[in-house]
Protein backbone atom coordinates (compact mmCIF):
# COMPACT_ATOMS: atom_id res chain seq x y z
CA UNK A 1 0.00 0.00 0.00
CA UNK A 2 1.35 3.45 -0.93
CA UNK A 3 1.82 6.28 1.54
CA UNK A 4 -0.69 9.05 0.94
CA UNK A 5 0.92 12.42 0.24
CA UNK A 6 -0.71 15.14 2.31
CA UNK A 7 1.34 18.14 1.31
CA UNK A 8 3.98 19.24 -1.14
CA UNK A 9 5.70 22.55 -0.41
CA UNK A 10 8.65 24.46 -1.77
CA UNK A 11 11.05 22.11 0.01
CA UNK A 12 9.16 19.39 1.90
CA UNK A 13 6.73 16.61 1.04
CA UNK A 14 4.64 15.15 3.85
CA UNK A 15 3.04 11.68 3.84
CA UNK A 16 0.66 9.76 6.10
CA UNK A 17 2.75 7.07 7.80
CA UNK A 18 0.31 5.21 10.03
CA UNK A 19 -1.54 5.94 13.24
CA UNK A 20 -0.67 9.48 14.33
CA UNK A 21 2.57 9.39 12.31
CA UNK A 22 3.88 11.40 9.38
CA UNK A 23 6.86 11.01 7.09
CA UNK A 24 8.46 14.37 6.29
CA UNK A 25 10.81 14.33 3.30
CA UNK A 26 13.15 17.28 2.65
CA UNK A 27 13.94 17.66 -1.04
CA UNK A 28 16.90 19.39 -2.67
CA UNK A 29 14.60 22.01 -4.20
CA UNK A 30 15.66 25.57 -3.58
CA UNK A 31 13.58 28.72 -3.75
CA UNK A 32 14.30 32.44 -3.72
CA UNK A 33 12.08 35.46 -4.27
CA UNK A 34 9.01 33.18 -4.00
CA UNK A 35 10.11 31.01 -6.95
CA UNK A 36 11.39 27.44 -6.94
CA UNK A 37 14.38 26.98 -9.23
CA UNK A 38 14.52 24.07 -11.67
CA UNK A 39 18.01 23.05 -10.55
CA UNK A 40 18.30 21.26 -7.18
CA UNK A 41 21.13 21.78 -4.70
CA UNK A 42 22.57 18.32 -3.99
CA UNK A 43 22.22 17.16 -0.37
CA UNK A 44 20.37 20.27 0.76
CA UNK A 45 17.53 18.12 2.09
CA UNK A 46 20.00 15.96 3.99
CA UNK A 47 21.57 19.02 5.62
CA UNK A 48 18.18 20.27 6.80
CA UNK A 49 17.32 16.84 8.21
CA UNK A 50 20.73 16.31 9.83
CA UNK A 51 20.63 19.75 11.43
CA UNK A 52 17.11 19.19 12.77
CA UNK A 53 18.10 15.82 14.24
CA UNK A 54 21.12 17.42 15.92
CA UNK A 55 19.07 20.18 17.53
CA UNK A 56 16.26 17.82 18.58
CA UNK A 57 18.81 16.14 20.82
CA UNK A 58 20.35 19.40 22.05
CA UNK A 59 16.98 20.90 23.01
CA UNK A 60 15.28 17.81 24.42
CA UNK A 61 15.30 19.16 27.97
CA UNK A 62 13.57 22.38 26.89
CA UNK A 63 10.60 20.83 25.07
CA UNK A 64 9.66 17.54 23.41
CA UNK A 65 10.24 17.08 19.69
CA UNK A 66 7.92 15.41 17.21
CA UNK A 67 10.93 13.58 15.72
CA UNK A 68 10.98 9.80 16.23
CA UNK A 69 13.71 8.60 13.86
CA UNK A 70 15.70 9.37 10.71
CA UNK A 71 16.62 5.69 10.21
CA UNK A 72 14.90 4.37 7.07
CA UNK A 73 14.97 0.86 8.57
CA UNK A 74 12.36 2.08 11.07
CA UNK A 75 10.08 3.70 8.48
CA UNK A 76 6.79 2.05 7.43
CA UNK A 77 7.32 -0.68 4.77
CA UNK A 78 5.38 1.35 2.19
CA UNK A 79 8.07 4.04 2.35
CA UNK A 80 10.27 1.89 0.10
CA UNK A 81 8.20 3.19 -2.84
CA UNK A 82 9.65 6.67 -2.25
CA UNK A 83 13.04 7.17 -3.89
CA UNK A 84 16.18 8.53 -2.21
CA UNK A 85 14.82 8.76 1.34
CA UNK A 86 18.03 8.01 3.22
CA UNK A 87 19.18 10.97 5.25
CA UNK A 88 16.46 13.35 4.06
CA UNK A 89 13.35 11.97 5.79
CA UNK A 90 12.01 12.06 9.35
CA UNK A 91 9.36 9.85 10.88
CA UNK A 92 7.47 12.16 13.24
CA UNK A 93 4.45 12.23 15.49
CA UNK A 94 1.42 14.18 14.35
CA UNK A 95 0.82 17.40 16.23
CA UNK A 96 -1.98 19.91 16.54
CA UNK A 97 -0.01 22.84 15.15
CA UNK A 98 -0.28 26.39 16.43
CA UNK A 99 -1.42 28.88 13.75
CA UNK A 100 1.73 30.92 14.42
CA UNK A 101 5.23 31.29 13.08
CA UNK A 102 7.18 31.47 16.34
CA UNK A 103 10.08 33.77 15.48
CA UNK A 104 12.85 34.81 17.87
CA UNK A 105 15.10 37.72 16.99
CA UNK A 106 18.44 38.36 18.64
CA UNK A 107 19.63 40.90 16.10
CA UNK A 108 17.91 43.66 14.14
CA UNK A 109 17.71 42.30 10.59
CA UNK A 110 15.36 41.48 7.75
CA UNK A 111 11.77 42.66 8.06
CA UNK A 112 12.41 43.81 11.64
CA UNK A 113 15.10 46.22 10.42
CA UNK A 114 12.80 47.56 7.70
CA UNK A 115 10.05 48.17 10.25
CA UNK A 116 12.48 49.86 12.62
CA UNK A 117 13.71 52.19 9.87
CA UNK A 118 10.13 53.15 9.09
CA UNK A 119 8.56 53.43 12.56
CA UNK A 120 11.22 52.87 15.21
CA UNK A 121 9.40 49.70 16.28
CA UNK A 122 9.75 45.93 15.97
CA UNK A 123 6.45 44.08 15.65
CA UNK A 124 4.81 47.26 16.92
CA UNK A 125 6.99 47.54 20.04
CA UNK A 126 9.17 50.68 20.29
CA UNK A 127 12.94 50.12 20.29
CA UNK A 128 15.67 52.52 21.42
CA UNK A 129 16.67 55.11 18.83
CA UNK A 130 19.92 55.04 16.91
CA UNK A 131 20.21 51.29 16.39
CA UNK A 132 22.18 50.11 13.36
CA UNK A 133 21.28 47.34 10.93
CA UNK A 134 22.33 43.93 12.33
CA UNK A 135 22.68 45.39 15.83
CA UNK A 136 22.48 42.90 18.65
CA UNK A 137 19.34 43.41 20.73
CA UNK A 138 19.66 43.80 24.50
CA UNK A 139 17.61 40.61 24.90
CA UNK A 140 16.23 38.16 22.32
CA UNK A 141 12.61 38.95 21.50
CA UNK A 142 9.74 36.62 20.62
CA UNK A 143 8.13 38.13 17.52
CA UNK A 144 5.33 35.93 16.18
CA UNK A 145 3.67 36.13 12.80
CA UNK A 146 0.61 34.59 11.24
CA UNK A 147 0.78 31.56 8.96
CA UNK A 148 -0.55 32.78 5.65
CA UNK A 149 -2.18 30.20 3.38
CA UNK A 150 -1.97 32.72 0.53
CA UNK A 151 0.58 35.50 0.19
CA UNK A 152 3.02 36.42 2.94
CA UNK A 153 2.95 35.90 6.71
CA UNK A 154 1.97 38.98 8.73
CA UNK A 155 3.98 40.17 11.72
CA UNK A 156 1.79 40.47 14.82
CA UNK A 157 2.21 41.56 18.42
CA UNK A 158 2.36 39.17 21.36
CA UNK A 159 -1.12 40.28 22.43
CA UNK A 160 -2.45 39.43 18.97
CA UNK A 161 -0.80 36.01 19.21
CA UNK A 162 -2.40 35.51 22.62
CA UNK A 163 -5.78 36.37 21.10
CA UNK A 164 -5.25 33.68 18.44
CA UNK A 165 -4.12 30.81 20.68
CA UNK A 166 -4.91 31.90 24.24
CA UNK A 167 -2.59 33.74 26.60
CA UNK A 168 -1.36 30.68 28.50
CA UNK A 169 -0.43 28.90 25.26
CA UNK A 170 1.23 32.02 23.85
CA UNK A 171 3.26 32.46 27.02
CA UNK A 172 4.38 28.83 26.96
CA UNK A 173 5.29 29.14 23.27
CA UNK A 174 7.34 32.24 24.04
CA UNK A 175 9.09 30.50 26.92
CA UNK A 176 10.01 27.48 24.79
CA UNK A 177 11.19 29.54 21.83
CA UNK A 178 13.28 32.00 23.85
CA UNK A 179 14.94 29.12 25.73
CA UNK A 180 15.57 27.15 22.53
CA UNK A 181 16.98 30.22 20.78
CA UNK A 182 19.25 31.04 23.74
CA UNK A 183 20.64 27.48 23.77
CA UNK A 184 21.04 27.40 20.00
CA UNK A 185 22.59 30.86 19.73
CA UNK A 186 25.08 30.14 22.51
CA UNK A 187 26.10 26.81 20.99
CA UNK A 188 26.46 28.28 17.51
CA UNK A 189 28.42 31.33 18.71
CA UNK A 190 30.91 29.09 20.50
CA UNK A 191 31.50 27.56 17.05
CA UNK A 192 31.81 30.81 15.15
CA UNK A 193 28.25 31.35 13.89
CA UNK A 194 25.78 34.06 14.90
CA UNK A 195 22.11 33.05 14.90
CA UNK A 196 20.56 36.41 14.10
CA UNK A 197 16.99 35.09 14.18
CA UNK A 198 15.13 31.84 13.74
CA UNK A 199 11.64 30.46 13.25
CA UNK A 200 10.16 27.63 15.30
CA UNK A 201 7.00 25.63 14.62
CA UNK A 202 5.17 24.40 17.71
CA UNK A 203 2.29 22.00 18.15
CA UNK A 204 0.55 19.95 20.79
CA UNK A 205 1.41 16.25 21.10
CA UNK A 206 -0.40 14.35 23.86
CA UNK A 207 -1.36 17.68 25.38
CA UNK A 208 2.19 19.02 25.57
CA UNK A 209 3.54 21.84 23.43
CA UNK A 210 6.34 20.40 21.32
CA UNK A 211 8.93 21.58 18.79
CA UNK A 212 8.03 20.45 15.28
CA UNK A 213 9.24 20.68 11.69
CA UNK A 214 12.79 21.89 11.00
CA UNK A 215 14.84 23.33 13.85
CA UNK A 216 17.60 25.96 13.65
CA UNK A 217 18.51 25.13 10.05
CA UNK A 218 19.94 27.46 7.39
CA UNK A 219 16.43 27.64 5.89
CA UNK A 220 14.61 28.54 9.11
CA UNK A 221 17.34 30.79 10.54
CA UNK A 222 19.60 33.67 9.64
CA UNK A 223 23.17 32.40 10.23
CA UNK A 224 26.14 34.76 9.99
CA UNK A 225 29.86 34.07 10.35
CA UNK A 226 30.74 35.58 13.73
CA UNK A 227 33.95 37.11 12.42
CA UNK A 228 32.02 38.89 9.64
CA UNK A 229 29.35 40.44 11.88
CA UNK A 230 29.53 44.20 12.28
CA UNK A 231 26.64 46.51 13.27
CA UNK A 232 25.72 48.69 10.33
CA UNK A 233 26.23 46.03 7.67
CA UNK A 234 24.63 42.80 6.51
CA UNK A 235 27.01 39.85 6.83
CA UNK A 236 26.81 37.05 4.24
CA UNK A 237 24.58 34.24 5.45
CA UNK A 238 25.06 30.47 5.56
CA UNK A 239 22.18 29.65 3.29
CA UNK A 240 20.96 30.40 -0.22
CA UNK A 241 22.78 33.74 -0.40
CA UNK A 242 24.78 32.67 -3.49
CA UNK A 243 21.46 32.01 -5.28
CA UNK A 244 20.01 35.37 -4.25
CA UNK A 245 23.17 37.27 -5.24
CA UNK A 246 23.43 35.54 -8.62
CA UNK A 247 19.71 35.93 -9.39
CA UNK A 248 19.83 39.63 -8.53
CA UNK A 249 22.68 40.09 -10.98
CA UNK A 250 20.99 38.38 -13.93
CA UNK A 251 18.41 41.07 -14.57
CA UNK A 252 15.59 38.58 -13.88
CA UNK A 253 12.41 40.47 -13.00
CA UNK A 254 11.37 37.83 -10.39
CA UNK A 255 7.94 37.45 -11.99
CA UNK A 256 8.48 34.83 -14.69
CA UNK A 257 10.35 31.53 -14.62
CA UNK A 258 13.80 31.84 -13.00
CA UNK A 259 16.87 31.65 -15.25
CA UNK A 260 18.97 28.48 -15.35
CA UNK A 261 21.28 28.34 -12.36
CA UNK A 262 24.97 27.74 -13.21
CA UNK A 263 26.93 24.88 -11.66
CA UNK A 264 29.23 27.17 -9.70
CA UNK A 265 26.27 28.79 -7.92
CA UNK A 266 24.83 25.36 -7.10
CA UNK A 267 28.19 24.19 -5.72
CA UNK A 268 28.69 27.36 -3.66
CA UNK A 269 25.21 27.02 -2.16
CA UNK A 270 25.74 23.37 -1.24
CA UNK A 271 29.02 24.33 0.41
CA UNK A 272 27.29 26.97 2.55
CA UNK A 273 24.72 24.48 3.84
CA UNK A 274 27.26 21.75 4.54
CA UNK A 275 29.66 24.12 6.32
CA UNK A 276 26.84 25.40 8.54
CA UNK A 277 25.99 21.84 9.64
CA UNK A 278 29.58 20.78 10.21
CA UNK A 279 30.59 23.94 12.04
CA UNK A 280 27.60 23.93 14.39
CA UNK A 281 27.29 20.18 15.02
CA UNK A 282 31.00 19.43 15.06
CA UNK A 283 30.30 16.31 12.99
CA UNK A 284 31.41 15.50 9.43
CA UNK A 285 28.52 15.64 6.99
CA UNK A 286 30.04 12.66 5.17
CA UNK A 287 28.95 10.48 8.11
CA UNK A 288 25.26 11.38 7.72
CA UNK A 289 22.79 8.90 6.23
CA UNK A 290 22.91 8.68 2.43
CA UNK A 291 25.79 11.11 1.80
CA UNK A 292 27.99 9.88 -1.03
CA UNK A 293 31.68 9.56 -0.12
Amino acid sequence: MSLRRLYSGKVRDVYEAGDDLLLMVASDRISAFDHVFAEPVPDKGRVLTAMTAFWAGELADIAPSHLLTTDVAEFPPAAVELADLEGRAMLVRKAEMLPLECIVRGYLAGSAWKEYLSTGTMHGTPLPGGLAESARLDEPVFTPSTKATVGHDENISFDEAAHLVGRAVAERAREICLSAYARGAETALERGIVVADTKFELGFIDGELSICDEVLTPDSSRFWAADAWRPGSTPPSFDKQPVRDWAEGTGWDKSGAPPEMPEEVIAATRDRYVRAYEQISGMPFANWWGVSP
